[in-house]
């Protein structure tokens, strides 16, 4: 017994001991690999040492006063916008600059996208709907709501041109976008309407269903019941 017990402790010794070998040539290996390729290392990690410079001179001297300049620029079309005045809005009034322009011309800004999606909306409300897809779907933004309703206003834009396949395509990326109280029910409700225009009325019976049970504190689940009593009897 005695000697089973000693050969078992010698193999784990063994073992440990090729293993710690085994270490310690990978790490002969790492050193003699660093010291062989010193300088082209060196190089490499001034290289990414200047890419973080730059960029961050980069945000603090041009793109920080770019967000500035163009936040003053775009004041003057968020009132017009707030008024409805949705021409003067999306075009400027001659004298201060309208979504279009600030759009363009500060691209490269957070406040140049929110112009895009501004602009977007300002073609939906005016009835030139081609645009209104164009600057809502490439909009983008890491704010949920907002990055939903693009979607969801571009579905609007895709029903007004009676594109229903595609209008509900933009309300199903909206929804999927953002499972939320506020844009999830009121597009998953877009989405049943158009089940019953296409006479799917188990479809959108599913849905209403679906914003009673999983969305019970929005506003489309306070009068829910009527559409789905509507729907069991078609």
């Amino acid at each position: 017994y005695l000697r089973s017990k000693n050969k078992i402790i010698m193999a784990k010794k063994n073992k440990t001991e090729d293993q710690f070998a085994q270490v310690e040539q990978a790490l002969s290996k790492t050193e003699q690999y660093i010291e062989d390729n010193q300088k082209s290392l060196m190089i490499i990690i001034g290289a990414i040492v200047g890419i973080i410079v730059l960029f961050k001179a980069y945000q603090n001297f041009y793109i920080i006063p770019l967000e500035e300049e163009a936040q003053v620029e775009i004041y003057m079309a968020e009132l017009y916008f707030q008024k409805d005045s949705f021409n003067l809005a999306l075009n400027g009034d001659g004298q201060y600059a309208g979504f279009l322009d600030v759009a363009d011309e500060y691209s490269s800004t957070n406040i140049g996208e929110l112009a895009g999606y501004y602009s977007g909306l300002c073609y939906l409300h005016t009835g030139d709907y081609e645009n209104a897809i164009e600057y809502l779907e490439n909009f983008s933004s890491s704010d949920i709501i907002l990055s939903s309703l693009a979607l969801g206003c571009a579905g609007d834009a895709y029903m007004e041109l009676g594109e229903l396949e595609n209008a509900m395509d933009s309300y199903e990326d909206a929804v999927d976008n953002s499972n939320n109280e506020f844009t999830a029910p009121r597009y998953l409700m877009k989405i049943a309407m158009i089940h019953e225009i296409n006479g799917d009325y188990s479809d959108a019976l599913d849905i209403y269903k679906s914003i009673k049970a999983d969305f019970s504190s929005s506003r489309e689940a306070s009068g829910i019941e009527k559409y789905i009593s509507r729907a069991e009897n078609r």
